[in-house]
């Protein structure tokens, strides 16, 4: 992003707007809009005029008359910026500032600014989107983001299939959101497009609706994305398909899933069928190495009878097997602070984390010299880090007066 000032001052003394900032960053414009109200009295005096304006040739202004007009968009006084606004419109260059001023302060700005947009057809709108979006978070800026919503969902599917890839986030949402409801994506394509995002809330919106979506024949093409993927979320809802599916027996596969939510959507599946998960727990338990979440899940759907199971295997010599267990006796309330105490040395960092969130609510209780001595340099990062957050967690808790250890 320029520094507005900076461009604002290169507009001001000749350079053309598309060299003085990137014009494809919304905030950039902002940023040019910001700076020519903040221009050095030596700059500020080359600001156009409303006569200016009035003698600058008619039809699509040059590089030269576009600056000028874009000064003038931004300039301090509202009535040059109203003024301006009609040589806004007709120019694809200056089209950005006529977003700005939708959100303008100046209530017959903001207004005309409006109706001018309003004229522009909707497949000239889709290129301003991310500025559109950027802007909708101002108190005006909700009327420019209404037209861009009402030109993807009613020009050219294609126009919103582009942006889908978009770099701005805001912009990917709303082309999804507006996609499923046109429903430009088959279910398989809202499959795929779910297992490979890294935005959770696309992630969320793509699943759901290809599950709403997928018809018989598409069950392998929607489910098999959708049990594979990173996500959690994703896989989740993955597991509830299954239900649909009527393919009940897949869900024991996800019930030592890594993920507490795909675990619990596993249990549904399988209940809904009358199978009971907890003797598979129990089962697996016996040698959790190959399946260490079992150990979560145990806790997770267990009794008080597993809580020794669980005890026993925080001795487990599988790292990852010791921090589930952990984990699995935070769900069955069973956490004893004298015996998860000495994991917070253990040389897995996992199981260092997972004993300090057991710890967390009987800071008060544990020995203040015992975690000061764990956070010398000496000591491992991830004991190191955990006895910190314990001995703030302990000075939250006593003023708080949470339990003691007990």
């Amino acid at each position: 992003m320029n520094d507005g000032h900076g461009a604002a001052e290169r507009v001001a003394r000749g350079v053309p707007v598309h060299e003085a900032l990137d014009t494809t960053s919304p905030a950039d414009w902002v940023t040019l809009d910001s700076g020519v109200r903040q221009l050095a009295p030596g700059a500020a005096a080359l600001l156009p005029t409303r006569n200016e304006l009035r003698h600058l040739p008619a039809g699509v202004p040059t590089p030269a008359a576009a600056s000028r007009i874009a000064l003038a968009l931004c300039h301090p006084n509202g009535r040059v910026r109203l003024a301006a606004l009609e040589r806004a419109a007709g120019a694809a260059v200056l089209r950005p500032l006529l977003v700005v001023r939708c959100a303008d302060w100046v209530a017959p700005v903001s207004h005309r600014a409006r109706e001018l947009l309003a004229e522009v057809s909707g497949r000239r709108l889709v290129p301003l989107a991310g500025l559109i979006l950027f802007l909708a978070r101002r108190e005006r800026g909700g009327s420019a983001r209404e037209l861009l919503d009402r030109a993807l969902r009613e020009g050219p599917g294609t126009d919103v299939v582009d942006l889908l890839t978009s770099g701005d986030r805001a912009v990917r949402r709303l082309a999804h959101r507006v996609a499923v409801d046109r429903r430009l994506l088959t279910s398989a394509e809202l499959a795929r497009t779910a297992a490979a995002s890294d935005d959770i809330r696309v992630q969320t919106l793509c699943a759901e609706a290809a599950l709403a979506t997928m018809g018989d024949a598409d069950v392998d093409d929607v489910l098999d994305p959708l049990l594979s993927a990173r996500s959690p979320q994703v896989r989740s809802a993955g597991v509830t398909g299954l239900r649909r599916a009527g393919r009940h027996g897949e869900a024991v596969a996800f019930l030592a899933d890594r993920a507490r939510v795909v675990r619990a959507c596993a249990r549904y599946v399988l209940r809904q069928v009358g199978t009971d998960p907890l003797p598979l727990y129990r089962e697996w338990c016996a040698d959790p190495a190959e399946q260490p979440a079992a150990a979560a899940g145990l806790g997770e759907c267990g009794t008080g009878e597993d809580a020794e199971t669980l005890w026993g295997l925080t001795a487990h010599p599988v790292s990852a097997v010791r921090a589930r267990a952990v984990a699995g006796l935070r769900a069955l309330d069973a956490v004893r602070p004298d015996r998860i105490r000495p994991l917070l040395d253990d040389p897995a960092a996992p199981v260092v984390r997972a004993a300090c969130l057991a710890l967390r609510p009987y800071a008060a209780g544990l020995e203040r010299d015992w975690l000061l001595a764990r956070t010398a340099p000496e000591v491992p990062a991830p004991t190191r880090l955990a006895a910190r957050r314990l001995v703030v967690a302990q000075d939250r808790a006593r003023t708080r007066g949470l339990r003691p250890a007990r």
